[in-house]
């Protein structure tokens, strides 16, 4: 089964000979190493690069165990190089060789070569990345499959993709499973034998495990809800009634951020352009994991599909926050009250902005005029965006608003300038 990730792809291209380590990130099991060892490797060949040009280097394969030896592993590429030509170095699994900072800086004082390396998220975290490679590294984060990429290897209808999508997410494995059954338990084990287990081997300190699980139960129960460590230590008081203090869940929060397992998205006042510090919204990176947690309970639509647009948007490379408009009404006594509306998420890239609403369906003037308030109420120029459950093309309403349904959104990436 080849699935093309052609995003990915241009992201490597667009990156090649610039004196950078390009160094690969995401969710364990979210196609890192495919990305690299197949479909890179393949295009290399494709574009005419002799293989002796290309040095891949899996060290989590036994063969190459005496190449997780630093000295080992520069002599090794040293004697590969054999010519002043270009040579590929793709090595996965980079954390497994000692002091592999100190190989991957020496490497960028050979001028004929450009470097590609993967890392497992236990030792290999973004923010270690930004911390080792200032200005020397060049990231690529590899999310999950997206709905489109899912869709492309997936036997069988648009529906049946979507129900499957929706209940077990985008990690690729998913599509070789051909029950319901293998599907879940894959996904269970996946969270809790390794993204569970790196960062309890990462973050030895952590003293009540049970704590750190119920945090999640609770993450993913409120996903896409307005919340922040205060809040969150309040439920366990209210709901668990344990002490849980702010600060301990602002650092599980962050090991959970570091893994790459969720996402915060901050909130945006867009008459007062600044950002507000709190509350935020939380969302999986991957919903099948998310609802794995939660043993496929609750699987509330609504929720889950804001969750995908989330995605979506961040593995297209926008950034994503949560908008609010700030308006003064009317009350029923005459008085002047002030009001929030929310806009499910601002999404930019350089000069491109999108505003855009999740809304299951829109099928009554009062669901309408909900869904439409919070975008009628933005003073700018920038595209305003309605996703629905219902499978339309796009559309302009007489605002202005574009309303286009979730598949189409979701497989046509030009929908979104309609």
């Amino acid at each position: 089964m080849i699935i093309k990730r052609d995003y990915y792809i241009n992201e490597l291209k667009s990156r090649e000979q610039n004196g950078l380590i390009k160094i690969i990130t995401g969710l364990r099991r979210s196609g890192k190493t495919y990305l690299l060892f197949n479909l890179f490797y393949t295009y290399l060949l494709d574009k005419g690069i002799n293989k002796s040009h290309i040095i891949d280097i899996a060290l989590d394969d036994r063969t190459y165990k005496e190449l997780r030896n630093p000295d080992n592993m520069l002599n090794y590429i040293k004697n590969k190089i054999k010519d002043d030509k270009l040579y590929y170095i793709l090595i996965d699994e980079v954390q497994l060789m000692d002091e592999f900072e100190d190989v991957l800086n020496s490497l960028l004082h050979i001028k004929n070569v450009d470097v590609y390396v993967t890392g497992s998220n236990s030792k290999f975290l973004s923010t270690d990345v930004i911390t080792e490679f200032r200005g020397r590294g060049d990231e690529i984060h590899v999310y999950p499959l997206t709905f489109k990429e899912y869709f492309s290897a997936y036997n069988g209808t648009i529906y049946e993709a979507w129900d499957d999508y929706f209940n077990y997410g985008g990690m690729p494995f998913i599509l070789s499973c051909d029950t319901k059954k293998k599907k879940e338990d894959y996904l269970k084990s996946l969270f809790e034998k390794v993204y569970l287990s790196d960062i309890l081997e990462r973050h030895k300190r952590i003293k009540n495990i049970d704590e750190l699980n119920e945090l999640l139960d609770v993450l993913s129960s409120s996903v896409g809800s307005l919340s922040n460590p205060t809040k969150l230590s309040n439920t366990f008081k209210s709901a668990k009634n344990k002490v849980l203090s702010d600060k301990t869940i602002s650092k599980y929060i962050d090991y959970f951020q570091d893994s790459f397992l969720i996402s915060k998205a901050q909130r945006y006042d867009i008459k007062g352009r600044n950002y507000i510090n709190s509350p935020f919204k939380y969302y999986f990176e991957d919903v099948g994991l998310r609802n794995a947690r939660l043993n496929f309970r609750q699987t509330e639509e609504n929720h889950i599909m804001e969750n995908i647009i989330y995605n979506e948007l961040k593995a297209r490379g926008f950034n994503v926050d949560v908008g609010v408009v700030e308006t003064i009404e009317k009350n029923k006594n005459g008085s002047s009250v002030r009001k929030n509306y929310e806009v499910d998420f601002i999404a930019t890239q350089g000069d491109n902005k999108f505003y855009i609403q999740s809304a299951l369906n829109i099928d009554n003037d009062n669901k309408k005029t909900q869904e439409k308030r919070s975008l009628i109420n933005i003073n700018d120029s920038f595209k305003k965006i309605i996703v629905v459950k219902d499978d339309i093309k796009p559309r302009k309403d007489d605002n202005g608003i574009t309303i286009v349904g979730i598949y189409n959104f979701l497989l046509d990436e030009t929908t979104i300038n309609y």
